[in-house]
């Protein structure tokens, strides 16, 4: 049995932040934060004040965390970028948003003293005799302090308060991970212990500065009456000073996000073998279509914002046993069957369309970069002016000068159809000769969808329909979305600057018209698209022809094996140049001590060689990792290195240092190499931050190479996306959640409902009527399956409180 801990947060705007520029704008940004970790930066958004970025992670946190903090800062291309503000959110406080939090907030400003981290190790005692008590405190050591010099290190000292009573320990210089080791006694006065109400022991960490005032590093208050049971011994986190006038009441600009937490226990799988027998049922032997099934009824209880989310678990889940080809199938059935007006068909928040989205998200992805990501890349680096609403053209922007002045209005619009055409025909070709390379089972769902769409309208009418039904998904939820905001799609590092985010805006509107086989041209209200309409038109014959081609597969070559990118061996987790420190030999200056080299990530081996094409390769077994972790920026004067820490037969720890181009790719790497290497056997507790230099680490100043690790591992906190490995009894658990929240409901509408008109049928039916008969039928095995499906979440109930129990036990007796 495990615990999860899974954190989803969405950055998704600014709103009025200062001017941090001379030319009274900012480039804004943020930093994210669980505890002391970075564990993302989004993109920058150049000279906007109240930016967007809508960027999303999910963090998976079996190990728990107390606080994220969002900060915004402003970039700047010399010197240091300037911090705006920051956003702090404590665990309890977003735990008690049961449906999460979606709300703008005022940043606050950013105080050194608010700013502390890390924890201190200390063993504290109190001694009594007849005539004082003494209070006895061990500073041994400290990790993970902040930095408070320019050399990204701290010169650390702790202090110990007690009424007026104080002493301090030595000064460690240039650390973050002082060892003290050091034993601090006050001479408590009589009286002084004996009131259980009595004050605190203050254990301060400051860091010493020559010249002006010392810096915080936080504190730890121990009140004196836990003292008179027992010795107090072990590491304590560091708190802050507590201030509160660090708000700004707005002045700072506001931050709309969106965090929820959720906290699972995961039992064993045969626990979830019963709801998992009902889900399989539900696709392998499908009930009617105008008759319940265990996904309808997960349907029923879910709200719109939950299902997305549970469209998601269920495209997991099947994908994991093999059947979303048929899961797909039966919830399209269904929603084809229940719709009478084809212009209405799939326009819903369904758990179909849901579903649909999600599916292509997980199998077609890689299919969509290879598609798009060469005309995207074009298109951000030719950076054109390109406009065609007449109220929106800046003839300025245009920088193109005649021998008649600045280019008029219409030439700037001829020129901008001219390479809106130009790129859309770009776009066009690389979708219809792109056949070959869409995933099979994505071709196999939408060979099923168009049969179900012509049984249900096959009308002359209604020919186009067939079409519309699979281009809503190909071109509308996935393609045109992906050309708006390639940052989303991971086509692209940053989100595009505004002249370019034009061009992406207006190729996605023409994209959404060709999808609808220009049916719906010439009645908007954009009568500035117009120059756009006749490639649009042209363009539909062949999108048509693309998608008779695209469904054009046998269904019996495709197997029901999961779709789902898992860590097997053959398979490349995550590929691309990283630079690797030489350790052999003695390195002059630090910035040469790197080589690019190309590595290559699967379940089995992080290798790395020359170039990409080059044959010859070094391994390093993912089997022998026990730690991956970050750098501190002193230990090379370089920011996002990393460092895999490998273990031999013989027990020796190896190192290898790897630098990142960005914090993004650091992130990336970290947590794609903690994946497969989640499951490995003696990873280490702690690590060294630093490196081994000059004959001391240079985080912790200690001078053998093999000391224990200063720092704890952090090889817990991941970057969830969809090549996580598959894990489906933490995705049965979110189903079973689903269903515990909306149990009364059911049970109110289909079993009490139908006990009352039980009670009141007086006359039995006779055999001449055929449909309450059915009607009857159909009740009653409606009832019989809610009834099963409420048995199934009650016993997970049961297995929950269950071991919740002896839990409580084991802490009780230990």
């Amino acid at each position: 049995m495990a615990r999860n801990t899974s954190l989803y947060f969405r950055i998704v705007e600014g709103r009025d932040l200062p001017a941090k520029d001379v030319s009274r704008s900012s480039d804004p940004y943020c930093i994210v934060k669980v505890d002391n970790e970075v564990v993302a930066r989004t993109a920058t958004v150049w000279k906007n004040r109240n930016p967007f970025w809508g960027e999303e992670y999910t963090l998976n946190l079996p190990k728990g965390f107390h606080t994220l903090t969002v900060y915004v800062m402003d970039e700047d291309t010399i010197g240091h970028d300037d911090v705006i503000g920051k956003i702090s959110l404590s665990k309890d406080l977003i735990a008690a948003q049961h449906k999460g939090l979606d709300n703008w907030l005022n940043l606050t400003r950013v105080d050194p003293d608010e700013e502390v981290q890390g924890e201190i190790r200390l063993a504290l005692e109190l001694h009594r005799d007849s005539q004082r008590s003494n209070l006895h405190c061990h500073v041994i050591e400290a990790r993970d302090l902040a930095p408070r010099d320019i050399s990204g290190t701290s010169d650390p000292f702790t202090r110990i308060i007690y009424n007026n009573l104080s002493a301090e320990t030595s000064i460690i210089k240039k650390t973050r991970f002082p060892h003290w080791n050091e034993m601090l006694e006050l001479s408590l006065d009589e009286g002084d212990d004996d009131d259980d109400e009595g004050g605190s022991v203050t254990v301060e960490v400051w860091d010493w500065d020559m010249v002006g005032k010392n810096d915080f590093l936080g504190k730890v208050e121990i009140p004196l009456s836990c003292l008179h049971r027992s010795p107090l011994q072990g590491w304590f986190r560091l708190l802050p000073l507590g201030n509160t006038e660090n708000d700004a009441r707005g002045k700072l600009g506001a931050l709309r996000l969106k965090v929820r937490l959720t906290e699972d226990r995961i039992l064993p799988s045969v626990c979830y073998r019963p709801l998992t027998e009902l889900l399989v049922d539900a696709v392998i032997s499908p009930s009617k279509v105008d008759e319940p099934s265990p996904l309808t009824l997960l349907e029923e209880v879910t709200t719109v914002e939950s299902r997305q989310d549970v469209a998601m678990t269920l495209v997991k889940i099947y994908l994991g046993q093999g059947l979303v080809v048929p899961f797909l199938d039966y919830l399209n059935t269904r929603e084809v069957h229940s719709t009478t007006d084809p212009n209405t068909l799939f326009r819903s928040n369904s758990l179909a369309s849901k579903a649909m989205e999600q599916f292509m998200k997980a199998v077609g992805m890689l299919y969509l970069h290879q598609v798009l990501k060469p005309i995207i890349n074009r298109i951000f680096e030719e950076r054109k002016y390109v406009e065609l609403d007449p109220c929106k053209i800046d003839l300025s922007r245009s920088r193109r000068i005649s021998f008649k002045g600045l280019s008029s209005e219409a030439e700037v619009r001829k020129r901008s159809v001219g390479l809106l055409k130009t790129y859309l025909s770009s776009i066009m070709e690389a979708i219809v000769s792109s056949v070959s390379q869409c995933p099979p089972v994505m071709r196999v769902v939408f060979k099923q969808l168009q049969k179900r769409v012509e049984e249900q309208f096959p009308e002359a009418e209604n020919e186009d329909v067939k079409y519309l039904a699979i281009s809503g998904f190909f071109f509308l939820r996935l393609f045109a979305p992906a050309i708006l905001t390639p940052k989303l799609f991971q086509l692209r590092e940053h989100h595009a600057d505004a002249r370019t985010s034009r061009t992406l805006l207006l190729l996605a509107k023409a994209l959404q018209s060709v999808g609808n086989l220009g049916l719906q041209l010439g009645h908007g209200k954009e009568e500035w698209m117009t120059p756009l309409h006749p490639i649009i038109l042209c363009s539909v014959a062949s999108v048509k022809d693309f998608l008779d081609k695209l469904i054009d597969i046998d269904h019996n070559n495709v197997c029901g094996a999961p779709q789902r990118a898992v860590f097997l061996p053959s398979v490349i987790v995550k590929e691309g140049f990283l630079q690797k420190h030489k350790a052999e030999g003695p390195q002059l200056l630090k910035r040469f001590a790197f080589k690019k080299l190309y590595f290559w990530l699967s379940s089995e081996s992080l290798s790395y060689a020359k170039s990409p094409s080059w044959q010859v390769r070094s391994y390093i077994s993912i089997a022998c990792v026990c730690a991956v972790e970050r750098v501190d920026e002193n230990a090379f004067q370089l920011q996002n290195v990393m460092q895999v820490i490998t273990q031999d037969t013989d027990g020796q720890l190896h190192t290898t240092y790897l630098l990142c181009k960005n914090v993004n790719e650091l992130n990336q790497w970290l947590s794609a190499i903690r994946k497969v290497s989640i499951y490995n056997e003696h990873m280490l507790p702690s690590f060294h931050p630093g490196a081994h230099r000059g004959n001391k680490w240079t985080c912790c100043l200690q001078p053998d190479r093999t000391a224990s690790g200063c720092s704890r591992t952090h090889s817990a906190v991941t970057l969830g996306d969809w090549s996580d490995p598959l894990d489906p009894d933490a995705e049965t658990q979110i189903i079973y959640k689903e269903l515990l929240q909306g149990r009364d409901k059911l049970r109110k509408q289909y079993l009490e409902t139908q006990e009352v008109e039980a009670e009141g049928q007086e006359v039995p039916l006779k055999a001449s009527q055929p449909s309450s008969v059915s009607a009857q039928g159909r009740s009653q095995r409606a009832r019989a399956l809610v009834a099963r499906l409420l048995d199934a979440v009650l016993d997970l109930e049961r297995a929950h409180s269950s071991f919740q129990s002896r839990e409580a036990d084991e802490s009780l007796s230990s």
